[in-house]
């Protein structure tokens, strides 16, 4: 039955592509199954707080691009709105794994997925997602669930390993933060004695905020300017701080950070699962392709594998996700308002 009340579920498009949004009396959250799953809202309501970054070129269907040079990081970027993508089998840059040709952050953003409805009460209401890889053997669900009176959004996802060989994958939550939400001098908690590894070179030659080599103990870091002194990683910068990206460890077997400005966003994962946390920093500095200068964000992306340089790199460094013949990996993930 139709509710306007409590926890309840809508079903509509957005820009030609098909969506659903969970809703209860504090939280609005809107799924693209069209889409790659993609969470393009998640609305704090009492504050009317959105804590999804939207990316300047707004949202654009995948069908409807027809023109443009082969590209295999076009085919990620040109249809990025920003938002809460997952990432699997493959995190980052092209990436070529045993003959497969895989394009920037892997397969499942991209394609669209089943939804089905498995639950619709006043109490609570979830829907689950589900596709197939196209290059790879891989069966990949989700399960979208909200709670009735409660801020958290809680998300239950499986890989799943199709075929009798033994597979690598990296499988990504590639979680982004924006205004009006993010703003200079917001702050980012994580548990103590989390390590810091740097990236290899800068994303933005030549500027970059942390220096190369490492690792480092979170938060205060070298930074990249010689001689001149530290960073602290949890605070952060206003427009036009260098373009960076680190790989964060060290959680133990649950995750969990914090990112705070006026209100705040809890995020909890198995990090039994998904090891490591990516900081990506986009705060203006980039302003050649695909950013422009108009990019103010900040990812905090947990992540099976490191660095985002692709699948084989990961393979290549032995921190790629491992799946067994047949093999089922479950990832729980949380996502709470704290007001």
């Amino acid at each position: 039955m139709r509710r306007n009340w409590a926890a309840r579920l809508r079903h509509g498009t957005i820009d030609g592509l098909r969506a659903v949004t969970l809703e209860n009396e504090r939280l609005r959250v809107t799924v693209l199954p069209g889409k790659g799953g993609d969470v393009v809202e998640l609305l704090h309501k009492p504050t009317d707080t959105d804590f999804v970054w939207l990316a300047p070129q707004g949202l654009r269907d995948p069908r409807d691009h027809l023109q443009g040079a082969a590209d295999d990081v076009a085919q990620f970027i040109d249809h990025y709105e920003g938002g809460w993508q997952e990432i699997f089998p493959s995190g980052g840059a092209p990436s070529e794994y045993r003959g497969a040709r895989l394009a920037q952050h892997g397969e499942v953003s991209g394609l669209p997925w089943d939804c089905e409805v498995v639950a619709d009460s006043p109490e609570e209401v979830a829907v689950r997602l589900s596709v197939r890889t196209r290059r790879l053997p891989y069966r990949m669900e989700k399960v979208f669930r909200l709670r009735s009176g409660t801020a958290a959004l809680e998300i239950e996802g499986r890989a799943t390993n199709e075929s009798g060989l033994r597979l690598h994958a990296m499988w990504g939550q590639h979680i982004v933060y924006g205004p009006p939400f993010l703003r200079p001098g917001a702050r980012i908690r994580l548990p103590a004695g989390v390590t810091v590894i740097p990236h290899e070179s800068a994303i933005n030659p030549p500027e970059r905020r942390v220096r190369a080599g490492g690792p480092w103990t979170w938060p205060t870091v070298p930074t990249h300017e010689s001689g001149a002194g530290e960073t602290d990683l949890s605070v952060v910068p206003g427009p036009g701080a260098p373009s960076d990206i680190v790989y964060l460890t060290g959680f133990g077997d649950e995750g969990w950070y914090e990112i705070s400005g006026d209100i705040a966003m809890r995020v909890e994962w198995d990090a039994t699962v998904l090891p490591y946390l990516w900081m990506w920093q986009e705060l203006g500095a980039s302003t050649c392709y695909p950013w422009w200068g108009r990019a103010y964000t900040v990812g905090l992306e947990p992540f099976a594998g490191m660095p985002t340089d692709g699948l084989a790199a990961a393979v290549a460094n032995g921190t790629a996700l491992v799946l067994d013949p047949h093999e089922t990996k479950v990832l729980r993930v949380r996502a709470e308002v704290l007001a």
